[in-house]
């Protein structure tokens, strides 16, 4: 059986009060405030309350972007954005876009008139174009600041009225 010397046991001995006073510095000190001191108030106070005005309401976040031959639009339209009345998402239409509407059987004069008014409305400078042939209309309209800028076109197809909008990635989305 092999001898262990002084060395290992005044190594053992050293590893025995390291962890004495280890554990006595574990120790809770008292706080030194007098206990009617405002430090002493402060501090058995308890915890500190949570601002109230923060808003948890989850943030929905911002839709795609796609490039088109017009530039590079939103894939989807913010609820801001005018919208005709009884205007559905539309079974058919070509090409990406922001939004491809159906409104029915209703004339395509009076939805880019309604298009032209609400957008003016809501700051933008409108350009409308039509009838052309086919009996479709096209509605370019720009909003400062950033040059944001939307294209409508309203065109008629098969007893039914399609808008289609191209709102363009500088415009806010909101």
């Amino acid at each position: 059986m092999p001898r262990h010397g002084p060395g290992r046991r005044n190594l053992i001995a050293g590893a025995v009060l390291a962890a004495a006073l280890g554990a006595s510095a574990c120790t809770t000190i008292a706080d030194p405030s007098p206990t009617g001191s405002p430090a002493a108030a402060t501090a058995s106070s308890g915890p500190t309350s949570v601002p109230t005005d923060v808003d948890a309401t989850p943030r929905p976040t911002a839709p795609s972007q796609t490039d088109t031959g017009w530039g590079r639009i939103w894939d989807a339209l913010p609820e801001t954005f005018p919208e005709f009345a009884g205007a559905s998402p539309a079974e058919t239409g070509e090409g990406p876009a922001s939004a491809i509407l159906d409104v029915g059987a209703v004339e395509p004069a009076e939805v880019a008139d309604y298009y032209q008014e609400s957008l003016e409305s809501a700051g933008f400078a409108v350009t409308s174009t039509g009838p052309y042939e086919d009996g479709s209309f096209q509605i370019e309209a720009t909003a400062p600041p950033g040059g944001c800028a939307a294209r409508i076109t309203i065109e008629p197809l098969g007893g039914v009225t399609l808008i289609t909008v191209l709102y363009g990635a500088t415009c806010p989305f909101n």
